[in-house]
């Protein structure tokens, strides 16, 4: 049995849902279980739908979420032609349920919210396309994936109950596979113990078919994406950048945890912990290679180079000139926790401590306001952080050119670098 997950990229256009049925029935020896991301940039637009419902209103909310419908009812009609009626009352039905909550007054969290209305996304995208396999003839089991990943009420950030879950898969999905050998389900969601919707987090959907690949011993998952493969730096900002063609799980979770836009640290650990290889391919040409992660690390690695922007660095410095150490290093740690803030990089002296973080959400002002009673603050912004795993000389002299550097830090494999613009002098 083999897990496959579709992202939105590999969803978003009519052409390219119309190479599915090629796609599976190369794996037609294979059982398959199919997880469905939300379609293109409909999770934005859906998000969009829950700030104008908890912030502006539910006609506003209603008119952004008709452009969602009218989205999705156009794609069957392009897509669907013997069983359209039947796809576009399972549409109308996910259509219903989420008027249902805008019509009405917001009573819950706004997290809540989120979780209720962005979760459409996947369901609908999932529908669409277990009806458009069926009329391709591939029979395929339709499963709500809510019913099935059991989690907390930690609406937006869910944990998953693994032994509920567990129980739910063992029961519900293996009888499945002895009536058809493909089952397509959602990614990203999961349902509480109330039938609430929650949602799993960042790249959820990759989370998902780690789940059901741990729970039914798969023989592997492939994340199938709109790229050659895991790349060796954004092909935006790198012409250079090249597939890596075998990873360590490892140094997947070094990457992701430097930035790198890649498979999540949370995603890795259940195929790791099954030895499960997980295949990232491209959906354009599914003869590519790809790239292979299994326990077995990767042979010569070139640099590796993530780029975040956008980035504060806080100077904290003890406002009697005492140490910090101890009880203010221990108060500034509990204040980073308790706003949900992950420092990308830091730095002490002996008076002072450097943390370079996201700048987004005003988070930098919270940060300095709330620990302003114990440190003298300092904020410098649009500064720019360099990650290079197996770096080299030459790379780093390339990525630094014409920057100021700030902060650096190094271990034998890695070098993260805080840079900004080198003033342009007259």
């Amino acid at each position: 049995m083999k897990v496959f997950k579709f992202g939105g990229a590999s969803i978003n256009q009519i052409e390219r849902i119309q190479q599915l049925p090629a796609l599976i029935e190369n794996n037609a020896n294979s059982r398959l279980i199919i997880i469905i991301s939300a379609m293109g940039k409909i999770t934005n637009a859906l998000e969009k739908v829950v700030d104008a419902y908890y912030h502006t209103g539910n006609k506003e909310a209603l008119l952004l979420f008709e452009k969602i419908k009218q989205y999705h009812l156009t794609q069957i009609k392009y897509l669907i032609t013997q069983q359209w009626a039947n796809a576009t009352d399972a549409l109308n039905q996910i259509f219903k349920e989420t008027e249902l909550i805008l019509k009405s007054a917001p009573t819950e969290t706004y997290d809540y919210y989120y979780d209720q209305i962005v979760s459409k996304g996947e369901l609908l995208s999932s529908s669409i396309i277990s009806y458009f396999l069926s009329e391709n003839k591939i029979p395929n089991h339709l499963i709500d994936v809510r019913k099935i990943i059991k989690t907390d009420n930690q609406f937006r950030n869910a944990k998953v109950d693994w032994e509920k879950t567990t129980n739910n898969i063992s029961e519900i999905i293996s009888p499945l596979f002895l009536q058809t050998d493909t089952i397509i389900t959602q990614g990203f969601i999961g349902g509480t113990g109330q039938n609430s919707a929650t949602t799993l987090g960042r790249e959820g959907s990759d989370y998902t078919a780690a789940i059901f690949a741990n729970i039914l011993n798969a023989e592997s998952v492939t994340i199938w994406k709109d790229v050659n493969g895991v790349m060796s730096g954004d092909p935006k900002e790198f012409s250079d950048a090249e597939t890596l063609s075998q990873l360590s799980y490892k140094e997947v979770i070094e990457m992701a945890y430097y930035g790198a836009q890649v498979i999540h640290p949370k995603t890795i650990k259940p195929l790791q912990n099954k030895s499960i290889p997980l295949y990232v391919k491209c959906f354009l040409d599914d003869e590519l290679p790809g790239t292979t992660i299994t326990n077995q690390n990767g042979k010569h690695l070139p640099p590796i180079k993530v780029i975040k922007n956008q980035q504060a660095l806080l100077n904290f410095q003890s406002l009697d000139f005492s140490f910090v150490e101890g009880k203010p290093v221990n108060f500034l740690h509990e204040l980073l926790a308790s706003l949900h803030i992950k420092p990308n990089l830091s730095q002490n002296t002996a008076i002072s401590l450097l943390i370079c973080i996201d700048d987004a959400d005003q988070k930098a002002e919270l940060l300095a306001a709330e620990s302003s009673s114990v440190f003298d603050v300092s904020i410098a912004r649009n500064l720019q952080l360099i990650t290079i795993r197996n770096y080299n000389q030459e790379e780093i002299n390339k990525l630094c050119e014409n920057k100021v550097i700030l902060l650096e830090q190094k271990t034998q494999q890695t070098i993260q670098i805080l840079v900004q613009e080198q003033a342009i002098t007259q």
